[in-house]
Order: C-alpha cells, then sequence, then structure tokens
C-alpha cells in the first residue's frame, strides 16, 4: 500500500491519512483518534472505497456521525 497526500487535485483530506491498495482501491485513516463518544457511536477510523468519490463519502459519513455524537 502506497501513501497518496496528493490524490487529487482540489481534495482536501485534512487530518486523514490516505493510501492506495497495490489493486488500485482507496483507503483511508484519521490521523487522530475520535472522541470516545463518537466511537461508541459507531464511527470508524479508517474507512474505504472503490475510487476517490467514494473514499470522500465515506470519510464525511464518519465525520457527520461523530460531529452528531458530540453535540448529544
Amino acid at each position: 500500500m502506497t501513501q497518496d497526500r496528493a490524490a487529487a487535485p482540489g481534495t482536501e483530506f485534512a487530518g486523514w491519512r490516505i493510501m492506495r491498495s497495490d489493486a488500485g482501491r482507496f483507503w483511508a485513516s484519521r490521523e487522530r483518534p475520535f472522541p470516545s463518544e463518537a466511537e461508541q457511536a459507531g464511527a470508524c477510523r479508517t474507512v474505504d472505497g472503490d475510487n476517490l468519490r467514494e473514499l470522500c463519502q465515506a470519510i464525511a459519513e464518519q465525520e457527520s456521525l461523530a460531529e452528531v455524537a458530540v453535540l448529544r
């Protein structure tokens, strides 16, 4: 697996480490843990996608889930 910091021009993944597998699949791992409330609500630090669009959606879903959990 290789790290891909500049996965695509204009694509921001602040706080996430992006990797591409040898098979071409994209993975991202959050550099800092979510707060415990977010993890208990199901937020995952590592997500994957077949392409950058899917990966970006997966990251957004986890960040949204974490935000809602922390606000409760």
